[in-house]
């Protein structure tokens, strides 16, 4: 029985689409499927290319909205897929308990520093900006916290010789879209 997955992201879904290729011949395969691809952004193009991949997709305009209320409702959407993981995937928004609560110990987010260290936005431009010689992406459990969630895994990036931030980024996301899948992989495993 293989594990469901929604994935929500914001923007052009690098990560979901990693993901998605993983279930169909990667380390996902036969291990995961993925049930909705779900954006607070309708017009994030991440959902243009899950559709072109065949994911159902599924979006609710946050915009302008208070926080508990569109948690509550974006939570009751994606109940209707049944997904046994809630993968965050560059979804851009902090989770209110409204959403936590119903998935609790089911949402798994990648972050692209050492949750120690740095938490948040910009994670790429504070290490470049610090001139990092390394920096460590982050698999964790999605708690009440921002990015203090039980770590499930850690993956090093070498920064030495990356003199731009878009290097940088690009270093980073080759290591996010790899760790990602493993990381989902090790977890449904066990």
């Amino acid at each position: 029985m293989r594990s469901r997955l929604a994935i929500l992201l914001s923007g052009r879904g690098s990560n979901m689409l990693a993901l998605v290729h993983a279930t169909k011949t990667g380390v996902l395969k036969d291990l995961a499927e993925v049930v909705v691809v779900f954006s607070n952004k309708p017009d994030a193009p991440g959902l243009e290319a899950a559709a072109a991949l065949g994911c159902p997709t599924a979006a609710l305009p946050s915009q302008g909205r208070q926080r508990e209320t569109f948690d509550a409702e974006a939570a009751q959407l994606l109940q209707h897929y049944r997904p046994d993981l809630v993968v965050l995937a560059g979804y851009m928004r902090i989770l209110s308990p409204a959403f936590i609560q119903p998935f609790a110990g089911r949402i798994l987010n990648i972050h692209p520093a050492d949750t120690h260290q740095h938490q948040g936005l910009h994670a790429y431009e504070w290490a470049f900006e610090n001139k990092l010689p390394e920096t460590k992406i982050t698999v964790h459990l999605v708690d009440e916290g921002l990015d203090t969630g039980p770590i499930l895994m850690q993956q090093t990036v070498d920064l030495r010789g990356a003199d731009t931030l878009a290097e940088v980024e690009r270093r980073g996301l080759a290591v996010e879209h790899e760790l990602y899948a493993s990381a989902l992989a090790g977890l449904i495993k066990n």
